[in-house]
């Protein structure tokens, strides 16, 4: 038996006995080029009256293969990447629990074992580039071969570019640690967000009266946007739930080790909320969603050159907001 789980994503009942179209990928991100497989599968499925599943991963499948200390770099949870699914009018997702021994399954095996057998897929929808199996070599003609003495379509997706850029999740992490996170944004079609727990930090901000709220991520495998200064908006969830529903605030968010207040190497997420008047926020759950970077990370002269700075950051945090209407 395949080691997987399945994950029902819709309140309306499907018939699994009429079988699934597939399409196979880790998903990180679920970003435009996701989104546009993503329509393509449900408008294939409902052309062959079948139920369209996502297959994906529990974890990255680089882990089971890579030696120990291999760190990978997610843009999402599974938690949120379900969610997103959802959202996209996905009904079912299957993660896979990718280990050795499914790494060592060829192409042909895999379709039998796990798509055939496990998960009654009669169609598979195959991404313009995607490969799958131990034999690399092989691709979508040998993947067309295999279907029919299996009982499975295999359909080729089209590739996705806007403006010329072809979408992609490592293209999406290399905008990121550039710091750009508006091109982050328009590979995802939405702000990049971070979520994690408030922590105590050095309350240098509040000294300086611009209290921060410290951002502990809740995955440390998730990709943190390069060093800077940025324009966000911080959800301060209600209860301990990431996934409840909070109140939005203006934030201006610095990621870096303070140069000027000689913090070291201690990199730290800090988010000064400027619309924020309650107590101090240890312990809630935050998400941060960032929409543009102000400025590089910089040492000052003097701390009251620091303070006129973040001043001036503030300011232009507030016109951002003022003039433009951030999506969720």
């Amino acid at each position: 038996m395949a080691n997987l789980s399945f994950h029902k994503l819709s309140a309306f009942p499907f018939d699994e006995s009429a079988g699934f179209c597939a399409t196979i990928g880790f998903f990180d991100g679920v970003h435009r080029g996701h989104h546009f497989l993503i329509e393509e599968l449900l408008r294939t499925a409902s052309e062959r009256r079948l139920n369209p599943l996502v297959i994906s991963f529990e974890e990255h499948p680089k882990l089971a293969l890579s030696p120990a200390g291999y760190w990978p770099e997610l843009l999402t949870t599974n938690d949120e990447k379900l969610k997103l699914l959802a959202q996209e009018g996905i009904p079912a997702v299957a993660l896979l629990h990718f280990d050795v021994a499914m790494s060592r399954l060829t192409s042909a095996e895999f379709m039998q074992q796990i798509l055939r057998d496990h998960l009654n897929v009669r169609c598979l929808l195959t991404g313009y580039d995607h490969h799958f199996g131990s034999d690399r070599a092989s691709g979508f003609r040998d993947y067309v071969l295999q279907g029919k003495d299996l009982g499975i379509e295999v359909v080729k997706a089209q590739p996705f570019e806007c403006d010329g850029i072809r979408i992609s999740s490592s293209a999406t992490r290399r905008f990121l640690h550039a710091g750009n996170v508006e091109m982050a944004r328009m590979c995802l079609g939405r702000p990049y967000r971070l979520s994690g727990i408030v922590v105590e930090g050095h309350k240098a901000g509040s000294a300086m009266g611009w209290p921060t709220a410290n951002l502990q991520p809740r995955c440390a495998e998730q990709v943190v946007p390069g060093k800077g200064v940025y324009v966000a908006k911080a959800v301060i969830h209600d209860g301990d739930s990431f996934a409840s529903a909070g109140f939005s605030y203006m934030a201006m968010v610095n990621i870096g080790c303070r140069p000027t207040l000689d913090n070291g190497n201690d990199c730290t997420i800090e988010a000064h909320l400027l619309d924020w008047t309650g107590d101090a926020l240890y312990g809630a759950h935050m998400t941060l969603c960032f929409y543009r970077r102000i400025r590089d990370e910089k040492r000052f002269a003097s701390i009251e050159e620091l303070q006129a700075r973040i001043a001036l950051d503030a300011d232009f945090v507030k016109e951002f907001f003022a003039s433009n209407a951030p999506e969720d």
